[in-house]
């Protein structure tokens, strides 16, 4: 196995990994809040997410900013909670452009954070190494894929039950980011970072 593909999966099973559910919740509070055919929008909001959690990843991993992994820890779930109690709190189920392009700007932003706690688990795998162009490339491009695929199960999720289900939008987003923020609040509690 090349070291792009090793990387590359080590990025994709991160994502996904039900144990570090953190960025799964994420992700899922990020697109709760588009329908099906919105799936433009939401490619492009994630990322935009992407590209800032690529950034941090690699100022990180190359020591270049250094910031406390607990505090890092800590705004994680902040982001989610943020993010879910944004949802929650929008008094309209249709997105609006002004609000997507926010949304593009607070993606960017959240993954700035979100990146330097992909960096810990980054940093571990790489060792000494001193060339770490490729694996950053390999791993942030199985990163990107894994939250592809968690957009197409919420975007499938999301089709089946306000189509077949009848579910209308509003209360599909209520469910899912209060369930989101539920779950978020709870890791904030256990951080321990105060």
């Amino acid at each position: 196995m090349s070291e792009f593909s090793l990387f590359f999966g080590l990025g994709l099973e991160h994502i996904l990994d039900v144990n570090g559910y953190d960025h799964i919740l994420f992700v899922i509070a990020l697109c709760a809040i588009y329908s099906a055919q919105q799936w433009k929008n939401v490619l492009v909001l994630v990322t935009a997410f992407t590209l800032g959690h690529s950034l941090t990843l690699a100022l990180s991993t190359l020591d270049i900013i250094k910031v406390d992994s607990g505090l890092v820890e800590f705004l994680i779930p902040i982001t989610i909670f943020v993010t879910a109690a944004a949802n929650i709190y929008k008094k309209d189920a249709e997105v609006s452009n002004k609000s997507v392009k926010l949304n593009y700007w607070f993606a960017a932003f959240f993954g700035l954070i979100h990146g330097m706690g992909f960096s810990n688990y980054l940093k571990s795998l790489l060792g000494k190494d001193e060339s770490i162009v490729t694996q950053l490339l390999a791993f942030n491009l199985g990163l990107e894929v894994g939250q592809i695929v968690i957009i197409l199960a919420v975007m499938v999720a999301a089709f089946l039950f306000m189509s077949a289900g009848s579910v209308k939008k509003r209360d599909w987003i209520l469910v899912i980011s209060s369930a989101v923020a539920g779950i978020s609040l709870t890791m904030i509690i256990e951080s321990k970072f105060w």
